[in-house]
């Protein structure tokens, strides 16, 4: 019984892959620029995607705790498949808004429950010790199959735009089968009735009553949204410096390979930096890099790219890591989907924030402001958090 629920990781690396490897990522902004859109309302398509997810986040998390993570993972994936089949057959602002929605709710049904399972399997293995170098490694695969895909991506779009989204949804199929065949851990056998009140006693839980874990969802929230946000961004920046579809697909590429070689280690950098170190470090780069774009106008970004993403490399499994050590199983998927509601709905504001900045003023200036609020952000929530992970080692330590 033990070997087959190990097989859990990797059926759950074929979902990673089939989720992420995303021929339409690296061109999606261009895509919406050859439909003659305007950055506002491609950015609006994007917010419209985070929306969805804000409003069935935590029920689908919730979901995946009291029916389990395998029925969520499979609706999460048939709704993914659908959703690139809208995109791939149809035309137009509203269509693409459809399009987003089924993307959304498709993602939100994902989003938490591969995680929990994950970690709920090695659990179950007595693994659970090693979630941060099985996390790093499964996002290892989902950036490596990313950065494949990038080039792939910009190469046929290329030839032709809508190429890419008719190849993504047979790849977004392939979720399907492997959730299928995943095995729900014995740990979350005991399953509650399904219920409002219940939701929002662990929102309660997670936000309000357990300090420890309010600010490492804040935090962590604040710094995954900043990540988002420039994974849109540097898109339409190598745009504006008359990049082409193959060259900017190729640039997703490596970036995505840088995240995918730093998540290997992450665990170890993390160790050897302590997490104090690694929190500022991250959070540095990580928002000072918005600001230093406003003022590059060069090759440089490459560099610059680069160096963001291998801190993004480092901050996305020990992020998760910590609060998956300070929450119990049956409310794994809940509250790890209340951070990507966070997420979500702090995107939801950013992106049209960006796409208006941007068509009203220049993109430098658009940078330069996102990057302040950003940094804001961060600096109004790091030493609450900081202080959160002592309490946490104090606690440990007792």
């Amino acid at each position: 019984m033990t070997q087959n629920i190990s097989s859990n990781v990797n059926k759950l690396y074929i979902i990673k892959i089939a989720k992420w490897f995303m021929l339409t990522m690296p061109i999606l902004m261009l895509f919406y620029k050859d439909m003659g859109f305007t950055d506002k309302q491609s950015f609006q398509l994007k917010a419209f995607y985070s929306i969805a997810i804000v409003i069935f986040e935590i029920p689908s998390g919730y979901v995946a705790d009291v029916l389990g993570r395998r029925k969520t993972l499979i609706i999460g994936s048939i709704l993914g498949c659908l959703g690139f089949l809208v995109y791939a057959t149809t035309s137009g602002f509203y269509y693409f808004m459809l399009a987003e929605l089924i993307l959304g709710v498709g993602q939100s049904f994902i989003s938490g429950a591969d995680s929990a399972l994950l970690y709920d399997t090695l659990k179950s293995t007595n693994k659970e010790n090693e979630y941060i170098k099985y996390e790093g490694r499964n996002f290892t695969v989902g950036n490596y199959s990313e950065a494949l895909a990038g080039i792939l991506g910009g190469t046929l779009a290329a030839i032709n735009m809508r190429l890419p989204f008719i190849l993504q949804t047979g790849i977004a199929f392939m979720a399907v089968p492997a959730a299928i065949m995943l095995i729900e851990p014995p740990l979350n056998s005991n399953r509650k009735k399904p219920g409002l009140k219940d939701i929002l006693d662990v929102v309660w839980y997670a936000m309000v009553k357990n300090r420890n874990l309010r600010w490492n969802l804040i935090y962590s929230s604040i710094l995954g949204t900043a990540t988002l946000t420039m994974a849109w961004v540097y898109q339409l920046y190598l745009y504006d410096l008359k990049f082409s579809e193959i060259t900017i697909g190729t640039t997703h590429s490596v970036l995505n390979l840088i995240v995918g070689t730093t998540t290997l280690f992450a665990y170890k950098i993390e160790k050897r930096l302590k997490p104090q170190s690694t929190i500022w470090l991250t959070s540095i780069i990580i928002t000072g890099t918005f600001v230093i774009l406003g003022f590059v106008s060069s090759s440089w970004i490459f560099l610059i790219l680069a160096i963001f993403y291998f801190s993004r490399g480092i901050a996305t499994p020990v992020l998760k890591d910590y609060i998956n050590r300070i929450t119990s199983s049956d409310i794994r998927a809940t509250v790890l989907s209340i951070r990507s509601l966070l997420i979500r709905a702090m995107f939801a504001i950013i992106a049209p924030l960006f796409g208006y900045l941007s068509d009203n003023y220049t993109r430098s200036q658009a940078l330069i402001i996102i990057g302040a609020v950003f940094t804001i952000l961060i600096g109004s929530s790091i030493f609450l958090f900081l202080n959160s992970l002592k309490q946490q080692s104090l606690h440990k330590s007792v």
